[in-house]
């Protein structure tokens, strides 16, 4: 495995933390718990094992009856109506049933606010990780991740499955944009001030927002053809323990140490034992070696991956380490699962220490954030969702993200152009912009949130007598007298396998629109919306320039900020470029366009 340096100049900040969380000491903590253990049946505590999507509930009152320990929203897991206060409303109303229980027992509501709050309508929407990565700046990092809890807290919800702690190796992986870069010690300081943002943040409730890093472990080192559908994702990582703790380990190591308080298991298998059912990794190595006192999450409906009939999958995630299963309610009803926990338990398949162990950790986690404290939420912090500091400090983030490639005398442009052809299919589309996982798991294209598109941020940064013309594919331009073309092109949205590739060629709508351009005598600016490297190598000498701007979310104008000289570059690239993108970030330095760190 290639070793690569990470930036020069790249500082380790040390931010505040707040590990007393809520002004209450471990020993009293251990004290509380102790005494509800002792209290509760063992249904009860299946019950806060237990965590559901809010869609496949069979009847709210089922929150109350089993005791169930939280519900999730999963992408595209939206209230009726998707707007702040839609959202509140649900959280509160879920919350209040729950604590009509016996015991009355908070829910930790989840949910994958992963570049922002990024399921609500009109909340900020940060960049995708592979370009914060880009951005070199820790600092950033927490500010955005702190932003991102509070917009969370804001809507009642408690706990983000965020920071993704991914290194990514394999470009044709339909996640390579989740991880901040290929280097783990890149990620390993990242993930460190991401974790940190994310529960130092002040939010109006007095609860603190649970972050969770994923996935554990392996999941952007699978070897190609061993996942789904023959190719990358939920694939298998072959490394040896050694290996392991070296190359993999010390990012999380970090988290710990930052004080996250849940780590989510990862869908890949690990020398061909799915990590869900792996004792070795969630118990031995990640509890005890590493001293992580946080409770182990599955992924969705991740324990039915594990070899054997369902009952069987549920014995060994739980035996393995897994505290709480996001049974989703999707695939296997959760009463169904919950009558086979209960069952295993009562038949000795799964001790009942490792249960109140299970429960102890998920305890712990719900009274040091606040949740017994203060379980509901006011709603006087709805504005500060989409708020103008927080669409600030993503503006930032996109313009520092920005990766300059090819520069031929073409930016800064000119404000005072005459006139500005701005074209492709991604330079007035939102949606294109910001991704996957974006209002819906697939995201979507077009307006589906509130922001400002590369077109818009065009419009406002040039002057009143700047004329800029937009054209999706550069055919209608035969009576338009101008020089210069911004040009976006790139991916569609995607999340997860459905983003896995064997081949990463640009489409031809893009080359197409790019070459109806040049052809009339246009000097083109190119601008790639992409979640990885793709293949340029054969395109980029007939470009006069060329961006890397990523998956950059809802504030557009960012990427104008460098067009135009308002900002100097500074975003360097945290995966290296290979001639072939699908050589990945293993590919050899003789095969590289661009190599890890650069930018111009």
């Amino acid at each position: 495995m290639k070793k690569y340096i990470v930036f020069l100049g790249f500082l380790i900040i040390n931010f505040s933390c707040n590990n007393d969380r809520n002004m209450i000491s471990e020993s009293e903590i251990d004290k509380k718990v102790d005494k509800l253990i002792q209290s509760m049946t063992l249904d009860e505590k299946v019950g806060q094992m237990t965590q559901i999507d809010q869609r496949f509930l069979d009847t709210i009152t089922d929150l109350s009856t089993y005791s169930i320990g939280s519900l999730l929203s999963g992408g595209g897991s939206h209230p009726k109506v998707n707007e702040p206060q839609a959202w509140l409303d649900m959280y509160n109303g879920y919350q209040s049933e729950t604590l009509k229980s016996r015991l009355q027992i908070p829910l930790i509501y989840g949910i994958d606010a992963v570049h922002g709050h990024n399921n609500v309508y009109g909340a900020t929407i940060f960049p995708q990780n592979i370009g914060l990565g880009a951005t070199n700046n820790p600092e950033l990092i927490f500010k955005i991740s702190e932003a991102t809890s509070i917009e969370v807290a804001a809507t009642g919800i408690d706990w983000t499955f965020s920071p993704c702690l991914s290194s990514p190796e394999d470009y044709r992986w339909g996640r390579t944009y989740e991880g901040f870069s290929s280097d783990p010690s890149l990620v390993e300081i990242l993930g460190e001030a991401s974790v940190k943002g994310y529960q130092s943040a002040q939010t109006n409730s007095g609860k603190k927002v649970v972050a969770c890093a994923k996935h554990f472990i392996g999941d952007g080192n699978t070897e190609f053809g061993t996942g789904m559908n023959g190719l990358v994702d939920r694939g298998n990582t072959i490394l040896n323990v050694d290996e392991l703790k070296e190359k993999l380990l010390p990012k999380y190591q970090a988290a710990i140490d930052a004080d996250v308080q849940t780590i989510m298991a990862s869908y890949n298998s690990w020398n061909g034992v799915k990590c869900h059912g792996s004792k070795e990794l969630l118990t031995d190595i990640l509890k005890i070696e590493m001293g992580f006192d946080g409770f182990v999450i599955s992924d969705w409906q991740g324990i039915d991956e594990i070899p054997g009939d369902y009952k069987s999958d549920i014995i060994t995630s739980i035996n393995a380490g897994i505290d709480m299963v996001m049974v989703s309610g999707q695939g296997q009803p959760y009463k169904k699962f919950m009558r086979l926990l209960k069952e295993s338990v009562e038949e000795g398949s799964i001790p009942l220490a490792r249960i109140d162990d299970a429960v102890k950790r998920i305890l712990k986690v719900k009274i040091r954030n606040g949740l017994f404290d203060n379980p509901l939420v006011e709603n006087d912090a709805l504005k500060v969702i989409g708020s103008d500091t927080h669409r600030d400090i993503a503006r930032q983030a996109v313009r520092e993200s920005v990766v300059v490639l090819k520069n031929d005398d073409i930016i800064p442009i000119s404000k005072d152009s005459k006139s500005i052809v701005v074209a492709g299919r991604g330079a007035d589309n939102l949606g294109m912009q910001c991704g996957g996982w974006t209002i819906n798991w697939q995201g979507g294209q077009g307006d589906i949130t509130i922001g400002t598109t590369i077109l818009d941020g065009i419009k406002k940064s040039v002057s009143a007598e700047t004329n800029v013309i937009y054209s999706e594919d550069g055919q209608d331009l035969n009576d338009v007298d101008g020089e210069l073309a911004v040009v976006v092109i790139g991916e569609d949205p995607y999340t997860e396998f459905f983003g896995d590739k064997d081949n990463l060629d640009l489409l031809n709508d893009d080359i197409n629109t790019i070459n109806n351009l040049k052809n009339k005598g246009y000097k083109v600016m190119v601008l790639l919306i992409s979640g990885r490297p793709m293949n340029i190598a054969e395109h980029i000498d007939d470009w006069d320039g060329f961006a890397a701007i990523w998956l950059p979310g809802s504030e557009g104008d960012g990427v104008s900020d460098i067009l135009f000289g308002d900002f100097q570059s500074t975003g360097k690239l945290s995966y290296p470029w290979p001639i072939k993108a699908e050589h990945g970030a293993n590919a050899d330095d003789k095969d590289l366009l661009f190599n890890f760190g650069y930018g111009l």
